[in-house]
């Protein structure tokens, strides 16, 4: 199963994280699952960037990202070329390393 890497974040896993995924399952589910409480303001369905996540290692065994993730993107905060959503991404059989961005674009989150 691959392993996901969690880099430290302040408030959502102040001493990163590891965890084990099976293939073809959604990053997002995998945090949840994990205790990291990453937004999901849409309920996973691509329609809010609040999952915004940094691929940090491990992209190359990922799906590219189709339209719909590329054009949802464009309303996230701080993107750059490793920026995926959590909910759009799935395992394959490749580790990978995820850096949670400091700010979302939630401005009220729920709790």
């Amino acid at each position: 199963m691959p392993v996901i890497r969690v880099l430290p974040h302040p408030d959502l896993c102040p001493q990163g994280g590891e965890f084990e995924l099976q293939r073809g399952a959604s990053l997002c589910e995998g945090l949840l699952q994990a205790g990291i409480a990453i937004e999901h303001a849409c309920d996973m369905v691509a329609a809010c960037a609040t999952c915004h996540v940094h691929v940090r290692a491990g992209g190359d065994s990922l799906a590219e990202p189709d339209d719909e993730e590329n054009d949802e993107l464009d309303n996230a905060w701080g993107i750059d070329a490793q920026s995926r959503l959590a909910c759009c991404v799935r395992l394959r059989d490749g580790d990978i390393t995820v850096e949670l961005p400091r700010h979302s674009r939630n401005h009220a989150r729920e709790r």
